[in-house]
């Protein structure tokens, strides 16, 4: 039960459709490839390499701070996972939070608060937060206990370089787990029941489950570009003064581009080494604007799922149908509960 303007653009037959007075909507597989080719991105049309503490973010800042993602990631899900109880309340809030225990736990205070949802989603408190990692003393000093993207705070060479540090933290941390737990919980409600109970048999599916659920909710599941130059002469509806938003999901779902695209299928990714060479099949943006933690995402997904199924996470709610509002990340919302 998709929110009224999800609705809307699903009912929607044409490729390439005005939205508004200044915005043209774009599913065409083919005019996306080239608006996407038509320049590089801008760094405002970023979510978490945008501006920061006054400043752009420096190439080099967001290569650290991928590399340091990609190390808490790995190093944390060699870890044993915190108890399922954890995921026992309403997705994908408390997949959020276990995922945030999981990897970012072990955080001295008050670095490990800048993860929190409470705190990220109150700008009150995360101005006081902020100002408590600004002047963070961290007398250990060894590291010990501390992931590498705190680490990055802790050896910030001035204000504005530890100002980005923080800004970063919050973002990354937030982006990767808010992202992952949005995938697992869209996966965990499109297995249905049976796929669900059948535990280890269904979890020798799980990468193609994954591909299947990045086919029919993608996390890019709309991308926004100024308009401008670029694009004029790309199509007659797209005028210079004009914004463009790429949908994927649309694309995704387009008989043109899919058999039965409205079904779940996993199967259609047997054999597929690498599904981003898949035509119209783009779960995580588009080359030069590729979310950054893709790398990240399916594996810990995969982790995530494991632990659910190992658990029998039950989804409580309704039988046929629940909520996909409007957000930036689209995920079903249910209750879930632990049967172990």
């Amino acid at each position: 039960m998709y929110a009224p303007r999800i609705q809307d653009l699903l009912a929607r037959e044409e490729k390439v459709f005005r939205i508004d007075a200044t915005t043209v909507g774009v599913s065409h597989r083919d005019l996306i490839s080239e608006v996407v080719a038509a320049r590089p991105v801008l760094s405002s049309e970023r979510s978490v390499y945008k501006p920061a503490a006054g400043a752009e973010i420096p190439h080099d800042s967001a290569t650290r701070t991928i590399r340091a993602l990609g190390q808490d990631v790995m190093a944390g899900i060699r870890t044993p996972p915190p108890p399922a109880r954890g995921l026992n309340s309403p997705w994908l809030y408390a997949a959020t939070s276990y995922l945030r225990q999981w990897l970012f736990a072990s955080d001295p205070l008050p670095v490990s608060l800048l993860s929190k949802r409470g705190i990220t989603h109150s700008p009150a408190l995360s101005r006081i937060v902020d100002r408590a990692v600004t002047v963070w003393p961290d007398p250990g000093g060894d590291g010990h206990g501390r992931t590498t993207l705190a680490e990055q705070i802790r050896s910030a060479s001035d204000a504005q370089e530890r100002g980005q540090a923080i800004a970063m933290y919050r973002r990354a941390t937030a982006t990767l787990c808010d992202g992952v737990a949005a995938l697992t919980g869209n996966a965990l409600w499109l297995m249905g029941p049976a796929g669900r109970e059948q535990g280890a048999a269904a979890r020798a599916d799980l990468t193609a489950i994954l591909r299947e659920t990045l086919r029919l909710l993608p996390p890019a599941w709309m991308l926004y570009r100024t308009g401008g130059d670029a694009y004029t002469g790309l199509h007659p509806e797209i005028r210079r003064e004009d914004n463009v938003a790429l949908f994927p999901l649309l694309m995704h779902r387009h008989p043109d581009y899919w058999p039965e695209p409205m079904r779940f299928r996993p199967e259609r990714w047997a054999g597929v080494p690498d599904p981003e060479k898949t035509p119209a099949y783009m779960p995580f943006g588009f080359d030069g604007a590729r979310c950054w933690a893709k790398h990240l995402v399916v594996p810990l997904a995969e982790r995530l799922l494991t632990v659910a199924l190992d658990n029998r996470l039950a989804i409580r709610g309704p039988k046929q149908g629940t909520n996909v509002p409007l957000r930036s990340l689209l995920s079903v919302r249910f209750n879930a509960e632990s049967g172990t």
